[in-house]
């Protein structure tokens, strides 16, 4: 997303599917009106709906220039922000680079702590940069357009089905937090892997390809969760090849709670 570029990208598989085609942006391609009030539509009075006050992260600056308008997109890419005298961050192509890359950026559905805004997913240029910083080499793997819109695709729905996830979890708390979680940050843990997952890879299972960690915002309190992502095979027509296990970290009392009644209803049911 902005989100995340921490999916190792190039190691998972890429859709064959055939790309989607994409309409026709609005004219004047307008940004999204931002929505007042808590998230859920939720009266803002209520003191619970209140959100904490978070620097807003570098790569979510500016992004919603990028949202679904190639129009504007195009135009923003040669900018220079008087601020700092910089073109927008991350969305320059990289020297030697073999093929042009959209610069557009996705809205997610994962609302952002500091703002009534929500996350916006990389571009294909932004990823593609991050992937060079981390020290990938392009020239050593046939790549191309179409696989990098794969993978922006593949990277976007593992992001929204995590989150899904964790809101089965705080459905656990809605009485709590009317206004339901919001997402502080995140951090890739790839290899360091978490105690379930090692336990799992002694008793014979594979080892995740990835670790996620995700701060969610609960009315106030901050919540850790933990996301192996695991090899589940062939990319299907919606982008789905990774088994996702979300769950809450042993952080507190209250997590562990919620993890022995889930599992308690799992083995009953």
């Amino acid at each position: 997303m902005g989100l995340s570029t921490s999916t190792p990208a190039i190691a998972v598989q890429v859709s064959t599917a055939a790309e989607q085609k994409a309409g026709s942006p609005p004219s004047g391609c307008p940004m999204h009106q931002q929505e007042t009030g808590c998230p859920m539509n939720i009266n803002s009075s209520d003191k619970t709906c209140e959100s904490q006050s978070n620097s807003v992260p570098a790569h979510q600056d500016r992004a919603y220039e990028y949202v679904e308008c190639p129009v504007t997109a195009a135009q923003n890419k040669d900018n220079i922000d008087p601020s700092n005298m910089m073109p927008p961050p991350n969305q320059t192509p990289s020297p030697g680079q073999p093929f042009a890359l959209s610069t557009v950026r996705e809205e997610s559905s994962i609302p952002r702590a500091d703002s009534e805004k929500k996350w916006v997913y990389p571009s294909e240029q932004m990823f593609w940069n991050a992937m060079l910083r981390k020290g990938w080499q392009w020239k050593d793997d046939d790549i191309s357009q179409k696989d990098m819109y794969n993978i922006i695709k593949i990277h976007n729905q593992n992001n929204e089905q995590a989150w899904k996830e964790i809101l089965k979890w705080e459905a656990l708390h809605a009485t709590e937090c009317p206004c339901g979680p919001t997402l502080v940050r995140f951090g890739g843990k790839a290899k360091d892997y978490s105690p379930r997952a090692r336990i799992r890879s002694w008793m014979g299972y594979e080892l995740p390809f990835d670790r996620h960690d995700w701060i969610v915002n609960r009315c106030g309190t901050e919540v850790r969760y933990v996301i192996d992502y695991y090899d589940g095979g062939e990319v299907n027509k919606d982008y789905q090849f990774t088994i996702l296990d979300v769950r809450p970290a042993f952080d507190s009392l209250t997590a562990v709670w919620d993890r022995m009644k889930v599992a308690w209803w799992r083995w009953t049911s």
